[in-house]
Order: C-alpha cells, then structure tokens, then sequence
C-alpha cells in the first residue's frame, strides 16, 4: 500500500466516524466539533484527488464560516434540546418514506451507472474551452461560467430568497421605537409638515 492510498483511508474512515458522531452526540457543541473535524477530513480528500482550491474553499467557508458560527449561534442561545427532541417520535414516518425515496434514487443511479458506464456521456452539454492544460481554480471557473452557468445563477437565486426569507420571518419590531417611514415621509404636504401658531404678545406656546 503507497503511502496515497493509506493517507485515502484514514481520512475516510475518520470522516465516517465524525459524520456519524455528528448525529449520535448528545452535546450539540460536540455535533459541531465533529462537524468541523469532518470537514478538515474532506479537504484532505481533496487534497489527495488535487482539488486542492475546493479543499481550501471547504476550509475557509465552512469551517472558517458556517461551522463556528454555528458554534456560536449553539453556545449562546442556550436552546433547550430535551423539549424539542420529545415530538421526534411523530415524525418517525415521514424520514422513513424520505429515506427510502433517497435510498431509491441511489439505487437507479449507481444501477444504470453499472449497467451502461457511458450513459452520463452521452448528455448533450454546452462546449468549453480546453480545461487540460490550466490550473484547478481556472478550470473550475470556466466549468462553472461555462457549462454550469445556468445552475449555478439558479442556486445563488435560491440562496438569496431563503437569505430574504430569513430575514423577513425572524424580523420583529419593538413597539415604542421610532423608525423611518419613507412613504410617510415622500407623502407629506405642506399642511401636514408644519403648524402655524398664533402666539400672542408676552406669552409662550
């Protein structure tokens, strides 16, 4: 065995078992923890297959971003897990049909995969430039700007809907607080802007 293949199959093992401990820690700052250490396991597989710019991608965005703030987010809110693991039960059925649903779909891709290896090559794609001899960051940009283009302006769209729904359904105003009314604002006359008082001599407002 070369040392390739054994660094291949400790960072596969280690991730398994960090994805695993993910779900099955009763800590939930621990689920993070082993989050962040499978996501250090996956860069090393890419490390190893020479996406090294998705490896540090992964470590930077996810790690560096997503998986600390979540750590953030888990530490200081102080969400009481006991009471919302007690409706888990009701839910049982539904992950169930979801599971096998996926299950299913796994099943026809890697059945057809193995029954006609050159199916996938026979999707018609736009054409791309000569990826063969550039580096990886450059041929990842011209896959995505080139022949995945339209995917990915659908996932960034996606993504800035459910940022826009995220905002508009965790937004609460505090009664009491002044706030800027632009409409209100652009909408005002000259009746309603200022108020004429008739003061008389020697006495104040």
């Amino acid at each position: 065995m070369d040392l390739a293949s054994l660094f291949f199959y400790l960072f596969s093992f280690i991730a398994v078992g960090a994805a695993f401990m993910v779900i099955a820690a009763r800590n939930p700052v621990h689920s993070v923890l082993f989050l962040i250490l499978t996501f250090f396991n996956a860069a090393g597989l890419f490390v190893l297959l020479g996406a090294e710019f998705l490896a540090m991608i992964l470590i930077v965005v996810y790690v560096g971003a997503v998986a600390v703030l979540f750590l953030f987010v888990v530490m200081m809110l102080d969400v009481d897990f006991v009471e919302l693991k007690q409706g888990f039960l009701q839910y049982v059925p539904l992950g169930g049909l979801v599971a096998l649903i996926l299950a299913g779909e796994l099943v026809i891709v890697l059945g057809g995969f193995i029954f006609d290896p050159h199916f996938a090559s026979g999707v018609g794609a736009a054409p791309i430039p000569d990826i063969a001899e550039v580096s990886n960051t450059k041929a990842l940009g011209l896959l995505l700007y080139t022949r995945y283009i339209y995917f990915f302006q659908a996932a960034g769209l996606i993504l800035l809907v459910a940022m826009i729904g995220a905002i508009v359904l965790t937004l609460q105003h505090k009664e009491g607080v002044k706030r800027q009314n632009i409409s209100a604002q652009v909408a005002r006359t000259r009746e309603t802007a200022i108020d004429v008082v008739d003061v008389e001599t020697g006495k104040g407002i």
